[in-house]
This record gives structure tokens, C-alpha cells and sequence, in this order.
């Protein structure tokens, strides 16, 4: 390799061309430039008592290690019904995985791995999406048709999962604009995937099946924000029904990116929405690196169809490289190869995501097409290499390379080279051309990894086992007379109550609004003492994992009730809400005491005030000695206070003595 090609400074020479910054800094004039446009495929479980299409419990879990089965199976495709197959299923064939699945007698039955046709859709179920899909303002069909959607990764035995579309054509109104809604649709779950090493995948059963609703936005969102503010809409309108279910896995987005010029690319299975805008500001920044690479190698390649990569065997007792990975994979019994990719030199290098290259896009594709484990490659242009440059020079002159051209050397088990070939030339074919439609899988850093090729119309075609389930107008309007409080008014509700915002999210994610409204009304609590309550107090011991798993927001309301009664003070609710979160069977009155409390009477609360000034010491300050004096002495009397009069009244009564005292 030539001494002075530096790869470290083209990394950081294009990262620089292409515009990328960092999202913190990005406005929306940075979008604006490359074209920011996202939808969101958004899947909610229902809490349904059993699954969509036969009667197994639907939410009972399993760890990996219970079942009392194992499957094996094979996926092959199948032709849609034009006769044509769907790339994601070759893509998916050529892999040459054993889908293993892991069954559990409690979870599963014969339907699930496809040895009993369906049993009638779920009539709880269908309940629950059309009462959100009238929530979201979609015109509802008026005959339910049940289609398969081909899945050839091994996540769902038959091959396919069965899903219907309720409504189209609606809309959401978020804060600054609305949001059109494309459809939503009933679909089951798939299963969970344990481990996907090299050949073999492995899966459980248990979430196989339950109900799920997908919501489909048209790519209304200009910029990272708005995805996840749309994200977080759609969350609080399927929890307004308290028909959803929620913690780990029970809600997933799928959100779509492109920029201009580019392609729909899927970012699968984001299971926190806080992770949405940097996965998005970093993957158009990737397409848009991907068409800076496909216009500079057009400059250099005049036929597509002609270009062609070129390999040759390594004998690694000829080369002895020192390099850790290369070692390892040689006492493998692997084969290495090294391959020539004709005036690609510069473009492995290239920036495509922070801490990635183009490099990495091939990388990616070897692990999940050839299932060859990472690290599966070395290439001429690492910023960190493996290959020494008088090694690269030999690996040159073996494969005739010119100047222009750049070199990598993979290895793998021998069956699986001519697959890791075949991919990597593929892949560079696909950046002569355009942006690659792919799904990515998100990670927690905000980047992505390619996971497999996006799939087509080809992949559905009806399902001959279920018949159509017609919608009658008087069914529909019973739903609709049902219909929670839609989210805006959620919102605006609590600005009327003057709730602190910083606790908006909260409230509506737990849809603790109708709650606050119950207790409120019937106990004539300040709504905003509840919003801060529980948006922070509550909040806070959640986050501190002090909350039992049998605590039920229902407690919180007898709490209140219980106050009430007894004619204490509401603020004492601050104190024993914490103490009630992590034992929630305890009996109130025992709580209550063990909060400190103590029956007093106002007048006796007040006579103190006096006696506890004569003990306060001034502070040197003179102009903060009245509001230090107030402070000093609400903190003595605050204890004996709490729950047997109004703090702000005692505030009043302090300040007024301090303010009049010789």
C-alpha cells in the first residue's frame, strides 16, 4: 500500500465532505440540506387473555433454559402469486440457517409451528384495534381480510404471519403539525430470538402469537424530533385504552429513513424511543455518505456490468501474519482469501457513520448472509491494520492490483467462501448503483448494522384458511361510544391544571391523566400536586427500582381516600407514596405512622413559632437573615406540621412573625 494514502485523514477528510455533525448540533436547515424524510411503523401488544389465532395464554413468559421441546426447522421460499419469489426470502435461503425453536407446553400449541390450521381471530383483540383505530381517525373497512406476510428469517414457523388491515387514511395531531396515518393492522407476534450464531438461530415460542397492532405513518417527519415526538403520540394513544401491555418488548417501532436521492431504509425493532433521533440523524448522514461514494465511483467505473472483484487463496505459511484475528482464524482450519476491488481505493475508508466506514457495510453483510462471526475481515485501508504494509504490497502484486484498486482478505470454513465472494462483490455492485433498500438492526450508540434485505409486495398473498369477517356499522358505533379521551385534550387538560411539563411523559405513558382526573373530582385534590406527585415523587422511586412489582396505581387512589377520611393533609401523601410503592399490602395506618406522623393541632403547631425563633442564630448576611429565619424555622416545624395543616399556611404564619419580631 502506498505510504502516502492515509486512511485515518480520508476518514476524516469525507466525514468532512459529506456534512456530518453531531445531532446535538444539527437545526433543521442540516436536514433540510440532505433531505430528512421518516415514517414509523409502530407495533403495540394488546392485553388480550389469549392469542390472536388459537386459545393459548397470551403474556405468560419463559426463560431460555424452560421448555420441553426443541424443533428444528428449514425455511425455504415460496412464489407469490405473480410467480415471482421476494428478495428478503433468497436472501434469506442463501443463509443456510437451522431455525431451532424452543417449546414450551404452557405457551404453545400445534398451531404455532403450523400443524393445525388457524383457530377464528381473536374477537377480543379485534375489539381492542378497531376501538384504537378509530382513535387515530382511520376509516374503518368494511370486511375484515386476513393475508400472509412471508417472514423466511425463522422468526414464525409457518413462514409467514397472518395479518389483517382494520383502517386507513388517518391522522394524528402533534404539537406543531398533524401527521397522516397510512393504516393500521392486527397482526401476531413473532417469536423471541435467543442466540443467531453462524448457522444456527435459535428461538422461544412464548410471545409467538399474541395479538399486535401496527401502526403505519406516511413520512410526514422532517427531522429527529418529530419521529420520536410521533413515537411517543402513538405510545400514549394505545396506552389510553389501558387495553395494551406494557414494559420490555410489548411495544416496538420500526422506523423508515431516507434522504434525498436516497431509499427507504427500515430501522427494525427500536424498543426505546429515546433512541430514535440519533439512529435517524446518523442513517440519512449514512445514505448520504453511501450516494457521496456511488457518485465518486461512477467518475471511476464506466460499466457496472463489467466490473468484477478478483480472489486468490492465501497459504498463510507463506505470509505468517502476526495479527491476533488472522492467527485465530488459521489454527481455525480456515480458508483466507484475499480479494481485489478494482478502483475502489479511498472508499473503504470512506465515512458513513460515527466510528464506521464503507468498510464496515461489507463486514456486516458477511456476518449475516455468509454467517461468517465478526471479525470476519482485514482490508487495506484500517485505520488500525493487521496486515503490515510490506505483507499488503505481496497481497497486491498476488492479485495483478493497480494503484487505483483496494484489497481486503477474509476468511471463513470453506463451505461458506463462495457465499462471503459472491456478497462482497454484490454489496459493491449496490454502491456503484444507489442506496441499498435494507432493514438495520438499531444499536444502543445510535448506529446501525445491516440485517437483511428490505422485503416487496411479493411477500403477500391471502390466507386460504381464514374467511372474511364483515364490519357492521352498529358494531363499529358501539365501539366508537366507548372511546377514551383523545391525547391532545390529555395534554391541553394538563396545561389547564398548570401540571409542570417535565412531567407530560410520564403521565401519559402510564396514562395516569384519567386517574388524576378520578381523584381530583372525588376528593377535591389539586391536579397539580398530583401531576408533580406523581410525574416526579413517583417517577423518581420507579427510576430508583424501589417499586414493588405488585403496586398498583389503583393504591394510589385508596391512599388519597384514606387521607381524606381521617382529614389529613394531602402533602402527607409525598411521604407515604414511596413507603407504599415498595410495600404495597402494607395497611395504611401502619404506613402512615411509619411516615412519622402525628396528630396536632393547628393552634398548637403555631404557638411554636415563637419558642423556635428565639433558637435561631443569624446569618452574618443581614440582607438574607429574614428568608434564612423563615427557612430555619419551617424546617423545625415541618415534621410536626406535615399532614395536620397546609404547609404554605405555616409558611405564612413564619414569615409574618419573623417580619414583626423585635
Amino acid at each position: 500500500m502506498p505510504e502516502e494514502f492515509d486512511p485515518e485523514n480520508q476518514f476524516n477528510n469525507t466525514k468532512k465532505a459529506v456534512g456530518y455533525i453531531p445531532r446535538k448540533e444539527a437545526s433543521q436547515k442540516h436536514y433540510d440540506r440532505v433531505g430528512f424524510k421518516s415514517g414509523l411503523e409502530v407495533h403495540q401488544q394488546l392485553k388480550t387473555k389469549k392469542k390472536l389465532f388459537c386459545n393459548c395464554p397470551a403474556g405468560v413468559y419463559n426463560s431460555k433454559k424452560e421448555y420441553d421441546a426443541e424443533i428444528i426447522r428449514h425455511m425455504r421460499p415460496t412464489l407469490s402469486e405473480l410467480g415471482e419469489y421476494d428478495g428478503t426470502a433468497l436472501m434469506e435461503f442463501k443463509t443456510k440457517k437451522e431455525i431451532v425453536y424452543r417449546i414450551k407446553n404452557e405457551t404453545a400449541c400445534t398451531y404455532d409451528i403450523d400443524d393445525t390450521p388457524p383457530f377464528p381471530l381473536n374477537r377480543e383483540a379485534l375489539d381492542i384495534a378497531l376501538e384504537i383505530s378509530l382513535l387515530c381517525k382511520l376509516n374503518i373497512v368494511g370486511e375484515v381480510h386476513i393475508i400472509r406476510k412471508q417472514y423466511l428469517d425463522g422468526s414464525i414457523p409457518t413462514g409467514f404471519q397472518r395479518t389483517a388491515i382494520l383502517g386507513v387514511e388517518g391522522e394524528i395531531q402533534l404539537r406543531h403539525k398533524k401527521v397522516r396515518l397510512i393504516q393500521l393492522s392486527l397482526e401476531e407476534d413473532s417469536c423471541r430470538e435467543i442466540s443467531d450464531i453462524r448457522h444456527v438461530r435459535k428461538y422461544q415460542t412464548d410471545r409467538l402469537g399474541m395479538p399486535l397492532i401496527e401502526t403505519v405513518t406516511y413520512p410526514d417527519f422532517k427531522n429527529p424530533d418529530e419521529v420520536r415526538e410521533g413515537a411517543e403520540y402513538i405510545r400514549f394513544l394505545n396506552r389510553s385504552t389501558g387495553k395494551v401491555r406494557t414494559g420490555i418488548g410489548s411495544g416496538r417501532e420500526d422506523v423508515n429513513v431516507s434522504c434525498r436521492g436516497g431509499t427507504r431504509v427500515e430501522i427494525k425493532g427500536v424498543s426505546h424511543n429515546k433512541w430514535i433521533p440519533e439512529l435517524t440523524h446518523n442513517e440519512v448522514f449514512r445514505q448520504w455518505s453511501l450516494l457521496r461514494i456511488r457518485d465518486e465511483l461512477k467518475k471511476r467505473i464506466a460499466s457496472i456490468n463489467r466490473w468484477a472483484i478478483h480472489s486468490k487463496p492465501i497459504i498463510p505459511h507463506q505470509f505468517r501474519f502476526k495479527s491476533e484475528v488472522l492467527k485465530n482464524a488459521v489454527q481455525n482450519g480456515w480458508d483466507l482469501v484475499a480479494v481485489n476491488l478494482p478502483r475502489f481505493k479511498g472508499m473503504l475508508s470512506h465515512f458513513t457513520q460515527p466510528g464506521q466506514m464503507f468498510a464496515d457495510e461489507l463486514s456486516d453483510r458477511l456476518k449475516v448472509i455468509a454467517c461468517i462471526e465478526k471479525p470476519n475481515m482485514v482490508h487495506s485501508e484500517s485505520v488500525h491494520p493487521d496486515i503490515s504494509p510490506y505483507q499488503w504490497s505481496r497481497i497486491q502484486k498476488m492479485l495483478n492490483s493497480k494503484n487505483h484498486d483496494a484489497q481486503l482478505v477474509l476468511w471463513g470454513p470453506e463451505q461458506d467462501i463462495p457465499t462471503a465472494l459472491e456478497t462482497i462483490e454484490e454489496r459493491c455492485r449496490l454502491a456503484l448503483e444507489a442506496v441499498p433498500r435494507e432493514s438495520r438492526k438499531a444499536l444502543k450508540n445510535g448506529t446501525t448494522v445491516f440485517e437483511r434485505v428490505l422485503p416487496g409486495p411479493d411477500r403477500m398473498y391471502p390466507d386460504t384458511d381464514s374467511s372474511p369477517i364483515p364490519l357492521k356499522e352498529d358494531y363499529i358505533d358501539k365501539i366508537r361510544k366507548r372511546l377514551p379521551v383523545d391525547v391532545s385534550q390529555r395534554i391541553e387538560q394538563l396545561k389547564r391544571w398548570n401540571v409542570p411539563e417535565d412531567t407530560f411523559t410520564y403521565l401519559l405513558r402510564n396514562n395516569l391523566v384519567p386517574l388524576m382526573q378520578r381523584i381530583a373530582r372525588d376528593l377535591k385534590v389539586d391536579p397539580r400536586f398530583l401531576g408533580t406527585l406523581l410525574g416526579h415523587t413517583l417517577k423518581h422511586v420507579q427510576g430508583q427500582d424501589l417499586c414493588s412489582h405488585e403496586f398498583s396505581y389503583e393504591r394510589i387512589r385508596q391512599l388519597f381516600k384514606f387521607l381524606y377520611d381521617r382529614s389529613i393533609e394531602f402533602e402527607m401523601a409525598k411521604e407515604i407514596l414511596p413507603l407504599l410503592c415498595h410495600h404495597p399490602g402494607t395497611d395504611l395506618n401502619i404506613l402512615l405512622k411509619k411516615a412519622g406522623f402525628e396528630q396536632k393541632k393547628n393552634r398548637d403547631i403555631l404557638a411554636r413559632i415563637p419558642e423556635v425563633i428565639k433558637d435561631f442564630v443569624p446569618y452574618k448576611r443581614v440582607d438574607h437573615e429574614t428568608r434564612a429565619a423563615a427557612d430555619w424555622i419551617m424546617g423545625r416545624l415541618r415534621p410536626m406540621a406535615l399532614g395536620n395543616m397546609p404547609l404554605s399556611e405555616l409558611r405564612k404564619e413564619i414569615q409574618k412573625k419573623v417580619e414583626n419580631r423585635e
